[in-house]
């Protein structure tokens, strides 16, 4: 039997006894929930306090919800359940709630509701500012980089645009064989004549012949095994085009009922024609405006999205543990690092980045004004557009071109067939190039390109007798000697593109680039490390670009937070580079 003072004779037993009634408990001094208490002393609630409705019975005070939900985010926890249970179980959670009771739903409607992403990212502005003060940050230079995480969504649920379009190439012959069909049963029958109904013409929708080409060469590449070609092109569904469907079934209607035309239902009827028509152009017509609808939510900018989280895109990610180019539903995470600080982040559902750039550079601008002077990123981000971009906005690039690499190889600086070979001469006001065998290209014309909305500008050179030319196997591309015999150089320049390439280059080459680059894949790399081995983050738990964001927002927000913790008790320093000499 046990007593009522078994566990005290428990202790009494060979151990030292232990009064719980006067046992203190606290926190230690270098807790971060005290830096945490020390930061929300100053920042400014009334955005979210707005968000909060007065009315109604007393809820939980949002700022304490606040205070929780990042407290829990510095400490790796993301799950609203896990928040929960530490409000009644860990002491600086109970001293965050003083001692209230939490309720799950009570978090969440917060997170979804109250906590929305223009106040999270107010909030997080104030923090940085206070960083700024106190000399931790400048604003003034931002270390960009990116990764996909994958999102909450099932990996197999999957809709791709060349899927889409094969099958609706295939819906549309079915419905152009229904409207020949459709046109011989009024002719045969003089319904046309008799109730003054026309002809079925079949719709144009755009870009299916180039779909429908793409098809057949797979088809006769399949039977030579070699790759399938990719089959995205962008198909213009006409909003018309389920309507003129549902014209041809309203006659169909007004002639069974003028004919006395019943149409049979049940097992084992047999349906007349007209009804038999009827029904497939209504198969056709859903079917339509199914595909239709798959096109509306991915989009021009994406080839895939997946049904449980309509906002996700399917991605390649780097942790393929099965190494045979698996696909998963993924958002991808862009951030702007300074001094070990999250300064911007962005959420996109693009599976490159070359969108991503100018957005974060955007949100940096609109939140600080013109501070920034300078940003370092790799060479997914070098394009024209965002060259430009930041030319025009002032700011110093310090982007890795995409032949950095290649442009240290003797190959490069050798091949007689680029215009960084020829030699460059002016004639009354005009400049030309001379090729390795002396010939002159001359200027003949000028073109014009548009990629992703942005207009690029080629200049056209070409030489008018290539003829007995001897070098001509390494100056023209793909050359062949049977075939190209009578073929002249012509080469394209996009001299603004150019001259932009040159100017960051030769930014990335100076000491300063080439210390700026260090730094860059140290602590942008290094976040991710520590988002993805050492917390665990690798998967998202809310759906939604907006809710996958504010669930980031928040995790940075505690890194941040951290990382000051760390700062105001000299466990780390600011990192300045390395002293010794660097080559690029």
């Amino acid at each position: 039997m046990i007593t009522k003072d078994y566990y005290n004779d428990f202790f009494e037993l060979g151990q030292q006894k232990i009064n719980f009634s006067f046992f203190e408990l606290r926190l230690p001094d270098d807790d971060p929930v005290y830096t945490l208490k020390k930061v929300m002393e100053d920042l400014d609630f009334s955005g979210l306090l707005a968000n909060c409705s007065d009315k109604g019975r007393t809820g939980f005070d949002p700022i304490m919800m606040y205070a929780v939900v990042t407290y829990a985010n510095m400490r790796g926890v993301r799950a609203v359940d896990r928040i929960v249970e530490l409000c009644e179980r860990d002491l600086a959670f109970i001293w965050l709630t003083k001692g209230q009771k939490s309720k799950r739903d009570a978090f969440y409607d917060f997170k979804n509701k109250k906590l929305t992403a223009d106040v999270l990212d107010e909030l997080n502005y104030q923090f940085l500012r206070r960083l700024q003060k106190e000399g931790l940050i400048t604003l003034k230079s931002l270390f960009i980089d990116g990764t996909k995480i994958e999102a909450n969504a099932n990996r197999y649920t999957f809709v791709w645009r060349g899927t889409l379009n094969y099958h609706l190439a295939g819906l549309l012959d079915t419905i152009d064989s229904l409207y020949q069909k459709y046109n011989v049963l009024i002719d045969e029958n003089e319904y046309g004549i008799k109730y003054d109904i026309p002809h079925a013409h079949m719709f144009v929708i755009e870009g299916v012949e180039k779909v429908r080409d793409v098809i057949e060469k797979n088809r006769k590449r399949k039977l030579a095994k070699h790759k399938k070609l990719s089959n995205n092109t962008m198909i213009e569904i006409d909003n018309c085009s389920p309507m003129e469907i549902l014209k041809l079934q309203k006659n169909l209607l007004q002639i069974a009922e003028q004919e006395h035309i019943t149409f049979a239902y049940g097992k084992g009827k047999r349906k007349p024609e007209i009804q038999q028509l009827y029904e497939e152009l209504e198969t056709c017509g859903e079917r339509l405006l199914g595909y239709k609808e798959c096109f509306e939510i991915m989009g021009k900018d994406r080839n895939s999205y997946s049904k449980t989280d309509l906002e996700a895109t399917f991605m390649r990610m780097k942790e393929d543990h099965m190494l045979n180019g698996q696909l998963k539903a993924a958002y991808n995470v862009q951030i702007a690092v300074e001094n070990y600080f999250i300064i911007q982040a962005y959420v996109s559902n693009d599976w490159t980045d070359y969108n991503t750039l100018i957005p974060v550079l955007e949100k940096h601008k609109n939140a600080f004004g013109d501070l920034l002077e300078e940003v370092t990123a790799d060479s997914g981000y070098c394009s024209e557009k965002k060259l430009l971009y930041l030319k025009q906005n002032k700011i110093s690039s310090y982007i890795k071109l995409q032949d950095h690499e290649k442009r240290k190889t003797k190959a490069y600086k050798e091949d007689i067939g680029k215009y960084y070979n020829m030699k460059i001469q002016m004639f009354e006001d005009e400049l030309y190039y001379v090729c390795h065998d002396g010939r002159e290209l001359h200027h003949i014309r000028t073109e014009t390109k548009e990629q992703s909305g942005y207009t690029q500008t080629f200049e056209v050179y070409g030489c008018a007798d290539c003829s007995g030319c001897e070098h001509k196997a390494g100056c023209l591309y793909k050359y062949n000697a049977e075939r190209d015999r009578e073929k002249n150089k012509i080469m394209k320049i996009n001299e603004q593109w150019e001259s932009l390439k040159e100017e960051s280059h030769a930014n990335i080459q100076s000491e300063k680039g080439i210390l700026n680059r260090q730094i860059r894949s140290i602590q942008t790399e290094g976040h991710f490390g520590d988002i993805k081995e050492n917390d665990s983050f690798r998967r998202f738990n809310y759906r939604t670009t907006e809710k996958v964001y504010k669930e980031f927002m928040l995790y940075a927000f505690g890194r941040n937070l951290n990382k000051y913790h760390r700062f105001l008790h000299d466990k780390i320093q600011k990192y300045e580079g390395k002293t010794e000499e660097k080559t690029a």
